[in-house]
């Protein structure tokens, strides 16, 4: 098979862009402690890229359908996706990390295709729409800037009043509340929205210092 050398390098270039903007996105995702960061979204944009190449530049048989292949991408896609969602209690987290994860199979699949104003415009919106346009919701629409996720052992039946008092004390809100009886006492998962970001440290320490509760987790969440 001879060697165009023309057409690899473009291919290389593809897929290099495909890596370089999966990575931005992912990037946005691993500085706010999710765990589909810069590694995962990476692989699945120059992923869909490779296959979009392949699917265009591979199967020139007689009658083949070069869109198959990144028909399946589209659909495949969904099940990596759907292992970011996590449904806790009444609360469902992951959803936006699953839709950046399909977006960015469409970020690779435009590269892969050498559509770049559809790759770069993609990025760019994506970028956007997980961090200005989340501080713009934040400030304008009013949801809770910030969730804290407490576990906690107490021998103390009266405690989960207690906790409930200092909450609401630190102007915060009990989203889930989740309890397990453990041999000498009550496990106590709870999740707290709070509307004032800097009232996660205060609420937690004045939690942690009540008696009969020992703290064993604790930690800021998010989208």
């Amino acid at each position: 098979m001879p060697v165009d050398v023309a057409t690899d390098l473009s291919i290389v270039g593809r897929l290099l862009l495909a890596a370089l903007l999966g990575a931005l996105i992912g990037l946005e995702r691993e500085v706010h402690g999710h765990p589909a960061g810069m590694r995962t979204h990476l692989l699945v944009s120059v992923g869909s890229a490779a296959f979009t190449v392949l699917s265009i530049e591979a199967f020139h048989v007689p009658g083949a359908d070069p869109g198959r292949i990144a028909a399946q991408i589209v659909s495949g896609i969904g099940f990596l996706g759907a292992g970011a969602i996590l449904k806790e209690g009444a609360n469902i987290r992951g959803l936006t990390t699953a839709a950046s994860l399909w977006a960015v199979a469409a970020v690779g699949m435009a590269a892969g295709a050498a559509a770049w104003t559809v790759a770069l415009t993609g990025t760019i919106l994506v970028i956007v729409s997980l961090w200005p346009l989340a501080i713009v919701a934040d400030r304008f629409v009013g949801r809770d800037r910030q969730r804290i996720r407490l576990r906690l052992t107490t021998a103390d039946p009266h405690a989960l009043g207690r906790i409930a008092a200092t909450v609401s004390g630190q102007g915060g809100v009990i989203a889930h509340l989740a309890t397990d009886h453990v041999p000498g006492g009550l496990l106590i998962d709870i999740e707290v929205r709070l509307s004032d970001p800097g009232a996660g440290v205060p609420l937690t320490t004045a939690i942690a210092d009540m008696d009969g509760i020992e703290l064993l987790e604790s930690r800021a969440d998010g989208d």
